[in-house]
């Protein structure tokens, strides 16, 4: 929401808006574009009256703003309709969209298409470290966009992505995640079918061939389909091993137009070498310059929050991600082993979503926090919402992990968190807190308390 009042004011709206307090970054960003958030919900707040209220999908019905709006007969739009509305009609929207890796995937396209000269717009649920925001108002025909999965707005329950009319679509990976908007993995499918036939004929659908769930999905398509991947059998894979160092990632690709060419990353992970193989498809499409791509690839230094290095202190490296689902887990944690080799990984996990606290993810977990050396969780964030046999059972993963030989604890607070970490930490130790929320600033305060 907050990029997108900065589009608009970048576009000559008058724009205000409300919300509960809000910090760093969107904050900032906010100040940067002149915007300045009433704090709290009030039916004054909409007075004058405006000509359009756009709202979020963490609003409720029983708002008093919307409550307000709706007796006022004001128009109202949820955030993807109005970027629809205001914007995407005057561009090719490129979409990316998939379980996993949606919003590194967007920062590189966008930054691969500016680095090259594209002018892109884009929007990304994420703040790119090279772009350094999260939205642009380029000249480019190209509008950048994450296609999220989840609901638009109390009155618009279908998915965001719905709205977002891609001349061209990413689709990374389909597995089951948001089980309070999806009953079942059936009805996510779905609704990725749904987004693949909106493709035009001339359009072009670049997938995961790695995943059949993805492939079976293609078949939906009225555009022609190009599978990416590691695999041999996709279009565009890596010819060979794909090798890495403490700098990231190297590999040769080969695909149509191009033949093979070297590429190099500054990111660690099969998924990210899959990243940026998806990127690179997109691109040589539109035909931007080999040499460029190459470049732009190259140097790219990731996003906020997804495997970002917060710094080190006492000899200890602290990491923080935004990992939730048990697959993304898995590839984060395999991604700092390749990394940092065999340097001590500690996990600090928060379940923080509907999906992350549930049981059916209980054999997914324990085979993901395998792979660290020792793991501490957080109380599910959730927990009162879900019903106890939907519930997951942190003390039973606590248990499976020590069978495997992971040091696993469960701990409680805040403080208790922070203390229980901090103590157990040893010199050349990495530690990678993972959250879907801010998880009250912990891989800052523990880097601070590193410090000390």
């Amino acid at each position: 929401m907050a990029p997108l009042a900065c589009l608009l004011k970048a576009q000559g709206h008058r724009v205000r808006g409300s919300d509960g307090p809000v910090y760093p970054p969107m904050s900032t960003l906010l100040e940067d574009a002149g915007i300045k958030p009433l704090e709290g919900f009030d039916a004054g707040h909409l007075e004058p009256r405006p000509d359009l209220v756009v709202v979020g999908n963490a609003v409720p019905r029983d708002n008093p703003e919307a409550v307000e709006t709706e007796r006022l007969g004001v128009p109202r739009l949820s955030m993807p309709q109005a970027l629809a509305r205001f914007f995407l009609d005057e561009h090719r929207p490129l979409v990316i969209a998939g379980t996993h890796g949606k919003t590194t995937t967007t920062s590189l396209a966008a930054w691969v298409y500016s680095e090259c000269g594209a002018d892109p717009s884009y929007l990304v649920g994420g703040i790119p470290i090279d772009l350094g925001k999260s939205f642009n108002a380029g000249r480019g025909e190209r509008f950048i966009i994450e296609g999220d999965e989840y609901n638009a707005a109390y009155f618009d329950r279908g998915p965001k992505f719905l709205h977002y009319r891609p001349h061209t679509l990413v689709l990374t990976s389909v597995e089951y995640d948001h089980a309070d908007l999806y009953p079942d993995h059936d009805s996510l499918i779905a609704a990725y079918e749904q987004l693949v036939e909106l493709l035009p004929a001339d359009g072009l659908l670049v997938a995961c061939g790695d995943s059949q769930k993805v492939r079976e999905v293609a078949r939906r398509s009225p555009a022609p389909v190009l599978f990416y991947g590691l695999a041999a059998d996709n279009h565009i894979h890596p010819e060979g091993e794909v090798g890495a160092d403490s700098a990231g990632s190297r590999f040769t690709v080969v695909g149509p137009e191009v033949g093979t060419e070297a590429i190099s990353i500054r990111m660690h992970g099969e998924h990210n070498v899959a990243n940026a193989l998806a990127v690179w498809a997109v691109a040589r499409r539109d035909g931007l310059p080999l040499a460029e791509i190459k470049k732009a690839l190259a140097s790219f230094r990731g996003v906020k929050r997804r495997l970002e290095e917060v710094g080190t202190a006492s000899g200890v490296t602290v990491i923080d991600d935004f990992a939730h689902h048990p697959t993304a887990v898995a590839k984060t944690l395999a991604a700092l082993r390749e990394r940092f080799g065999d340097r001590r990984l500690v996990v600090v996990y928060e379940p923080r979503t509907l999906t992350a606290g549930r049981r059916r993810f209980f054999e997914s977990y324990a085979d993901a926090f395998s792979l660290a050396d020792a793991a501490f969780f957080a109380p599910i964030y959730h927990s009162k919402r879900l019903d106890p046999e939907d519930r997951l059972d942190l003390e039973a993963l606590e248990r499976r992990l020590r069978e495997r030989g992971v040091e696993a604890r469960r701990v409680g607070t805040e403080e208790e968190i922070l203390e229980s970490v901090a103590s157990g930490l040893r010199p050349e130790d990495v530690v990678v807190t993972m959250s879907s929320g801010d998880f009250g600033h912990l891989p800052q305060r523990l880097l601070a308390l590193l410090e000390v």
